[in-house]
C-alpha cells in the first residue's frame, strides 16, 4: 500500500470518527434496575438526563436499596451507550487495514 493512499484513508477515517462522535453525543440510552422500578436516562457524553423512581421505593428503610438500584440503572444505561459506540467504531474501521494488535482509537 502506498503512503499517499494510506494517508487518504487515515484522513477519511478521522472525518468519519468526528462525525460519529457528534452523532453519539446526541444518542440517549435508558437503563433500569429493580424490575424497572428505577430508570436512568443518559446521553452519549455519559451525562445523566433523567431519573425515575417508583413511589414504592420512597421509604426511609429502602434508602440503601434505592442507592444500589440507581447505580445499577446508570451502569445499565452506560453499557448501552458503550455498545453503540463500539458498534459505530466497528463500522468505521471495518475496511481499514490495520497492523495486527493495533486498535482504535489510539
Amino acid at each position: 500500500m502506498n503512503l499517499q493512499k494510506m494517508m487518504k484513508q487515515a484522513q477519511e477515517m478521522q472525518n468519519k470518527m468526528a462525525e460519529m462522535q457528534a452523532r453519539l453525543e446526541s444518542e440517549e440510552a435508558e437503563g433500569s434496575s429493580g424490575g424497572g422500578s428505577v430508570r436512568v436516562r443518559i446521553n452519549g457524553k455519559n451525562m445523566m438526563l433523567k431519573v425515575s423512581i417508583d413511589d414504592s421505593l420512597m421509604k426511609v428503610e429502602e434508602k440503601e436499596m434505592l442507592e444500589d438500584l440507581l447505580v445499577a440503572a446508570y451502569n445499565d444505561a452506560r453499557g448501552k451507550i458503550d455498545a453503540t459506540t463500539s458498534d459505530q467504531m466497528g463500522k468505521i474501521t471495518s475496511g481499514l487495514q490495520l497492523p495486527p494488535g493495533l486498535k482504535l482509537p489510539f
